[in-house]
């Protein structure tokens, strides 16, 4: 019979050290961590390598040393610790009206080829693998189809096409929930009879009630962070809107990562009207360091656990892993191939359309540019100034889509790189961990999803960036439609500088007046406030540029919806306004 350790004051004292050892060791680990995160992202560029390949190579360097101990990760820790808040990262900074025009073909790629490489996939892991049934095998398939957010992250920083970017980013922000709920319903199916309406009924029920939740937690988001004046008291609340949208989600059976990337969408589209400029500012430093940190960190983590996955199974295991993962890579990426070249065909066929349809709509657009509200009135609609404004907008928004699509064009080029930048990562490995404790072959299934995820982004991963050059796909854009756009926009924006000023009931944000002499020199100049002027004079100019700031950001929110302008270059400009009400709020004496 064991005995209290009450029973032995002596070691008593023992506790609390041993503890304290713990702890420190802990804390040790975790600050090197983050110390080699930052030295090799700001070192990786200088040598040309992406960041992500180095703190993973690290990772499996450090393994090698003899008598380093293994390391094992609980799955959980990744897919609900480290997954929401970057995928939520990601989304909010997603470019939404790309998103939109790209829409289906990101969802083909996001479901239909995650369910046809895993259903590919589970039948060849069923004839080459023993006693792996094919519920199990496309279980397995589940695991090694999607590709990873935090991989396709190395193929967003080497600046090449933008829509290829916003098609890959989407992909990877979209197919984890496909393969997460095709991977329980494969699990379950493999201990019970399949049944197909049933597992497209689970499916469905898992996106709908996702996109519900998150819709509404990104909603609530907006409001409760637009009604809390302090910034640091908004940005924390920031940090827990990815748990808030994923675990309700999680627990009524849908994919809280889809979630998660929702209330992301709905926060970063909502943000330019509900937030203000300090809350903006505040939100990209700090979950810039945020996705930095988690991102590095999954990279480093992944390179750690090559001993411990390893080590997991039977020395001779190691072979068959081995081949299986390369039959698995070519299987992947042979499918990938057969999806993209029909799916570039597609997108070629729709500029091609937007062509035919273009003078069409221009002529509609001239038609209706001399329409006044009045006329339409006549005609007996309803709220004929809502209805003649969306139908302008929803013109000038088709006009804009179809301009987007000739102007970046897929091509063979492109298709090339959509298919080699499929890499996997985290959410193989995470995923490949969860699958059954009674699994047939479990080590080896487990071994074949780490060098599957590991193999791609060292292969994929290194190549990616000749690749692009050899394909000459730098992602330079066409600096003159460029300049073009960007002048015109800032036009746009003095037309409603020179409107808010012309309102004679203007007035300071708390509603005092402004005094009526220096609205009428601002007025004339409509520029910044001129160097001589001080003191009172001064404030007063400040107060003025800040109602003009108000009027062209509120113009800015419009010019998104009639999808002329990129989300690039709106963000542009938004935030130079930005900065520039920081700059004179910063000069304004405290109220």
């Amino acid at each position: 019979m064991f005995m209290p350790l009450s029973e032995f004051p002596e070691i008593d004292h023992l506790i609390p050290l041993f503890a304290q050892i713990d702890l420190d060791l802990t804390i040790i680990l975790v600050v090197a961590g983050i110390l080699i995160i930052a030295l090799v992202t700001a070192l990786a560029p200088k040598v040309g390598v992406a960041g992500p390949l180095v703190l993973m190579a690290l990772g499996i360097g450090i393994t090698l040393i003899p008598g380093t101990p293994n390391l094992y990760l609980p799955p959980d820790w990744i897919l609900i610790g480290i997954l929401p808040p970057l995928l939520y990262a990601a989304a909010v900074s997603l470019p939404a009206m790309e998103f939109r025009r790209d829409f289906s073909a990101i969802g083909g790629l996001s479901v239909l080829l995650v369910l046809f490489s895993s259903l590919v996939l589970g039948l060849v892991f069923s004839l080459l693998i023993p006693d792996v049934g094919f519920a199990v095998g496309v279980a397995l398939g589940a695991v090694l189809s999607p590709t990873d957010a935090v991989a396709t992250s190395i193929v967003k920083k080497l600046g090449t096409s933008p829509r290829v970017v916003t098609m890959l980013e989407g992909e990877s922000l979209l197919n984890d929930a496909t393969a997460l709920v095709l991977l329980k319903t494969a699990i379950a199916a493999a201990a019970a009879p399949f049944a197909l309406w049933g597992s497209i009924g689970t499916f469905s029920w898992a996106v709908v009630i996702a996109v519900g939740i998150g819709g509404i937690v990104g909603w609530v988001n907006l409001r409760v962070r637009a009604w809390i004046p302090s910034t640091t008291a908004a940005t924390a609340i920031s940090f827990v809107v990815p748990y808030v949208a994923y675990l309700p989600s999680e627990h009524l059976g849908g994919s809280g990562l889809v979630a998660a990337v929702v209330a992301g969408i709905v926060t970063g589209q909502g943000a330019a009207r509900y937030f203000t400029a300090e809350q903006r500012l505040s939100d990209r430093v700090n979950w810039r360091t945020i996705e930095l940190m988690l991102e590095g960190a999954v990279f480093l983590i992944m390179g750690l656990e090559l001993s411990s996955v390893i080590n997991s199974g039977d020395e001779d295991i190691l072979g068959n892993a081995a081949f299986l993962a390369l039959l698995s890579f070519l299987v992947i990426m042979g499918m990938r191939t057969l999806y993209v070249i029909p799916l570039v065909w597609l997108q070629g066929r729709r500029a091609k359309r937007g062509e035919t349809i273009r003078p069409h709509l221009e002529q509609a657009r001239d038609r209706f540019q001399n329409v006044t509200v009045e006329q339409v009135a006549e005609r007996g609609a309803r709220n004929p100034e809502r209805r003649l404004a969306n139908f302008r907008r929803r013109i000038s928004r088709s006009l804009g889509d179809i301009a987007y699509l000739e102007s970046s064009q897929l091509g063979w080029r492109e298709g090339t790189l959509i298919v080699w930048a499929g890499m996997r990562g985290a959410v193989t490995l995470a995923a490949a961990q969860t699958l059954p404790e009674d699994a047939p072959n479990r080590s080896l299934l487990i071994l074949i999803a780490f060098l599957v995820a590991v193999g791609t982004l060292l292969v994929q991963g290194s190549t990616i960036k000749p690749l692009i050059r050899a394909l000459g796909l730098t992602g330079a854009k066409d600096d003159a439609d460029y300049a073009d756009r960007l002048t015109e926009l800032n036009a746009a924006l003095r037309e409603a500088a020179s409107k808010a000023l012309a309102k004679p009931d203007l007035h300071r944000e708390d509603g005092r007046p402004f005094d009526p002499e220096l609205l009428a020199a601002a007025r004339e100049r409509m520029v910044a406030p001129p160097d001589e002027a001080e003191g009172a004079t001064m404030d007063e100019l400040r107060a003025i540029r800040l109602v003009i700031i108000q009027a062209q950001r509120q113009r800015l929110t419009s010019a998104r919806s009639n999808g002329r302008y990129s989300t690039a270059m709106l963000r542009r400009v938004l935030e130079g306004l930005d900065a520039e009400e920081l700059s004179i709020r910063a000069h304004l004496p405290e109220a």
